[in-house]
C-alpha cells in the first residue's frame, strides 16, 4: 500500500487542494497575506532542498546518495515540510476547519505512509550511514546543528530541472485559490 500511495502522491496532493477549494470562505486581507507568506516560504524551502537532493521526481523511491547537507542537516524531509507549509498557506483561506482537515490528511498520507516507505528504501540502500543520519537528524524538527552540516553542494540546475513543475503548480494553485477566495469577499 505504501508504494501505491507514494506513486499517487501527486494526485493525492491535487485531491487535498480540491478539498480546500470546496471549503473556502470569505477572507480578510490578513489571511490573504498569511497565505502568500506561507506559500512563498514553503516554495523557497522546497527549492533550497531540491538543490541538495539531486534528481527526485518519479513514481519510485530513488537516491544516488544520501542527502545530509543544507536543509537535510536540519530535517530529514525538507521537501515534504515545504509541501506542508504550502498546503497550510492554502488551507488558511478555508479557515480553521480547512487547516485541521489539511493537517490531518497530511499526517496520515505523508507521516504515516509515504515517509516510512522512503525510509525503508533509504535504510536498505545506505544501511548504517542512514541509521547514523537518523540519530542525528529528526524527520521534521531540528535538534542540533553543526555549521559544517549546512555546507555541501547546492545545484541550481537541479532546481531548474526538477522543481519547475512544483513552482508552476504552486503559482497556478495559489492564483486559483486566491481568486475564488476573493470572490467570496
Amino acid at each position: 500500500m505504501r508504494e501505491f500511495v507514494f506513486r499517487m502522491r501527486g494526485g493525492l496532493w491535487t485531491l487535498l487542494f480540491v478539498v480546500i477549494l470546496f471549503m473556502l470562505e470569505p477572507v480578510s486581507l490578513g489571511r490573504v497575506t498569511l497565505c502568500l507568506v506561507l506559500v512563498t516560504s514553503g516554495q523557497v524551502w522546497r527549492c533550497w532542498a531540491a538543490g541538495y537532493i539531486g534528481l527526485y521526481r518519479g513514481e519510485n523511491v530513488k537516491a544516488r546518495r544520501l542527502a545530509a547537507h543544507g536543509p537535510y542537516a536540519l530535517m530529514r524531509n525538507p521537501l515534504y515540510f515545504g509541501n506542508y507549509v504550502i498546503g497550510l498557506g492554502w488551507s488558511v483561506l478555508a479557515g480553521i476547519r480547512g487547516v485541521i482537515i489539511f493537517t490531518a490528511c497530511f499526517i496520515v498520507l505523508y507521516v504515516l505512509v509515504i515517509i516510512p516507505h522512503e525510509e525503508e528504501f533509504l535504510l536498505s540502500k545506505f544501511g548504517a550511514e542512514y541509521e547514523d543520519y537518523c540519530r542525528r537528524v529528526k524527520r521534521f524538527w531540528p535538534v542540533s546543528l553543526r555549521r559544517e552540516d549546512l555546507r555541501g553542494k547546492f545545484d541550481p540546475e537541479i532546481v531548474k530541472k526538477s522543481e519547475i513543475h512544483t513552482i508552476i503548480s504552486t503559482v497556478i494553485g495559489t492564483i486559483i485559490i486566491l481568486g475564488i477566495s476573493l470572490c467570496y469577499t
